[in-house]
């Protein structure tokens, strides 16, 4: 089931990915000679205008043939090609498909605030939702609670003193009970998945640099639920979550390609095809609303790979119509094919050594 709803969820975004350069590709009257659902081979095509649209046996993705847009044209008239369209045409369709994936991130997360999606709440809204609880969003390197295994994600049932009980999802009632018990053991209950842990952790001085004397365990919390946004409110507040999703994923990916480069790439934090179809299963299995959310972060991520310049990606060939603008030569079609093949072969490589952590990690 993980696999087929995997299979689905791609589909679907890299569809929309190719439907955008479609769309474009057309509206500049650029000759669209085929539409392809899956790769090849071939299982069946029908023609409609001067289009091609074929299913194929492939069924992980789809693709768009646009007429000259790897430099060769087949003698028919020369003004419908990608090649003789001007530059700002050409970065357009190439942009197109890197939009669409954020515009159905856009749509996928103001659908799902409205209908109500689990989320990071305010003091008011962890109020009116039924189902908040604490969540651990960050831990203090050496701090009492990175020492006794908390863990970022945990959710926060209970605080257990000797003398006193903690329950609740009140960010600040939880900050003041740590605070009064310095000195003693306190027992987290903390939600790990499937699993319930009690961990023992004492309070300490010195670890919140504005408030060195309050005793604190080193963790941020925040209250976390399910509750749903009106809907003249919804597009605005899927803007702003779309707006951050994408920053935080930018600033991932910058971080994980500085780490390929030197050597120092973090491959526990990234997750290939194998990681992302268990991902999406688990997704699945908790709901549509977890899906659709997942699905909107997958193709944030999908937007911006494809735009890094890298050659084989639509960044790659954006940089080239960048350089033909800038230096009015076309780059020769035996460069740009040798750069696309050694650009292919370094995103499979890198693919394998995903998909090979993906491997290590289900049996650690």
């Amino acid at each position: 089931m993980s696999i087929l709803l995997f299979i689905i969820v791609l589909v679907v975004l890299i569809l929309v990915h190719e439907f955008g350069h479609f769309l474009t590709a057309k509206w500049f009257g650029m000759r669209v000679d085929e539409f392809g659902v899956g790769y090849p081979p071939k299982v069946a095509g029908w023609k409609h205008g001067e289009t091609e649209y074929t299913l194929n046996w492939l069924p992980f993705g789809g693709f768009v043939k646009i007429y000259g847009e790897d430099g060769e044209e087949d003698g028919l008239p020369k003004e419908r090609s990608f090649a003789s369209k001007p530059k700002w045409q050409q970065a357009t369709v190439l942009l197109a498909g890197i939009t669409m994936n954020l515009f159905l991130a856009y749509l996928i997360l103001t659908l799902t605030l409205f209908v109500g999606m689990p989320r990071a709440l305010s003091s008011e809204e962890a109020m009116r939702a039924k189902d908040t609880a604490l969540v651990v969003s960050e831990v203090l390197p050496g701090s009492p609670a990175e020492q006794a295994g908390v863990m970022r994600g945990d959710i926060l049932r209970s605080v257990s003193a000797p003398d006193a009980l903690f329950e609740g999802a009140d960010t600040e009632a939880f900050t003041r009970f740590v605070a009064e018990e310095e000195g003693a053991t306190l027992t987290l209950t903390v939600e790990r998945g499937s699993e319930m842990l009690s961990l023992a952790v004492a309070p300490e001085p010195g670890l919140i640099e504005s408030e060195p004397e309050r005793a604190a365990l080193g963790v941020a919390i925040a209250s976390f639920g399910t509750i749903s946004v009106p809907l003249l409110q919804a597009p605005s507040e899927g803007a702003k979550l779309t707006y951050e999703a994408t920053k935080q994923t930018a600033v991932g990916l910058v971080h994980f390609f500085a780490g390929v480069f030197t050597f120092t790439a973090d491959l526990s934090q990234v997750s290939g095809p194998i990681g992302i179809a268990g991902a999406v299963g688990d997704a699945g299995a908790s709901g549509i609303v977890p899906l659709l959310t997942l699905m909107a972060l997958i193709s944030i991520n999908l937007a911006l790979i494809n735009i890094i310049p890298i050659p084989a990606l639509d960044g790659g060939r954006l940089l080239f119509v960048v350089i033909e603008a800038v230096t009015r030569k076309p780059i020769p079609q035996w460069l740009a094919g040798a750069l696309n093949f050694g650009g292919f072969a370094l995103l499979i490589l890198l693919m394998l050594v995903v998909t090979a952590s993906d491997v290590f990690k289900l049996f650690v």
